[in-house]
């Protein structure tokens, strides 16, 4: 009897080890095959996430793209140079420059009867951009007084609002140092509801150049930022085209009456 159940008791251990190793080998194989699986969807996964968090959208990919490109204007330039030897500006004139805002404004001379002025708008220029190109667009004209209209591009482009303050700063010393004693004015950033999220940079941005403009005889800041806000905060919507950017009719009719003043 002790034989019998000695044989009986190694029989048994040997089926319970047999199903242990099977059991084993299938949470193994589980295991593994949860592991392979961890791993290509990590593969998979990390990479979208990384898109996610880095996708800009089309205006903030252009703008980045236009800033590892500092000739992207040179078209536009020459093209404004070749209409000024076709048709020389008169000497004296309020040579506008800076971004599209200037440069859709095609009203320009209409809107101020009986003061020559000059439209020297270009692409989605930044304050740098329209710095690069005094030489050429600016100091030729021999302007009695020189507007610019830049800076939300450069917010847009992820300038920082003191970036944004030293670029026109570098932009006024360039024009003092050319144009001894012509008066340049300012035209405070706008804001636009396709960039609301910008605005307290934009606040900040004109804030600075405000009160450095303040006390200095050569420089006019003109705020066209407050007059754009509802009485909610946000840009009023009736004074833009359907981008949200840039300025429809009615906006550039509220400008004409803010900056008209300056110009006399």
């Amino acid at each position: 009897m002790r034989s019998t159940e000695s044989g009986s008791d190694c029989s048994t251990r040997s089926l319970r080890d047999v199903h242990d190793l099977k059991f084993l080998r299938v949470v193994w194989q589980s295991f593994n095959l949860e592991h392979e699986m961890r791993i290509v969807l990590t593969t998979l996964l990390i990479p979208l996430a990384c898109v996610s968090c880095t996708a800009v959208s089309p205006g903030q990919k252009a703008a980045d793209q236009a800033a590892v490109r500092p000739d992207r204007w040179e078209a536009e330039i020459a093209k404004l140079e070749k209409a000024d030897r076709e048709n020389p500006p008169p000497p004296g004139a309020v040579v506008f420059v800076g971004s599209s805002s200037v440069r859709r404004w095609k009203t320009l001379k209409e809107d101020f009867p009986g003061i020559p002025v000059i439209n020297h708008g270009f692409g989605g220029s930044r304050i740098a951009d329209c710095t690069r190109y005094i030489d050429r667009i600016v100091v030729p004209c021999r302007p009695r007084m020189v507007v610019l209209y830049a800076g939300d591009n450069d917010l847009a482009g992820r300038r920082t609002p003191t970036q944004v303050f030293e670029d026109y700063r570098e932009f006024v010393e360039q024009v003092r140092r050319k144009l001894p004693g012509v008066p340049i004015a300012y035209i405070s950033i706008k804001p636009s509801p396709a960039r609301r999220k910008y605005q307290e940079a934009m606040r900040e941005a004109n804030e600075m150049i405000r009160a450095y403009v303040v006390g200095e005889d050569d420089l006019i800041y003109i705020d066209v930022f407050t007059p754009m806000l509802g009485p909610d905060g946000t840009p009023r919507p009736e004074l833009f085209v359907a981008d949200r950017l840039h300025l429809s009719k009615q906006g550039y009719d509220l400008w004409r009456e803010i900056v008209a003043p300056h110009l006399k």
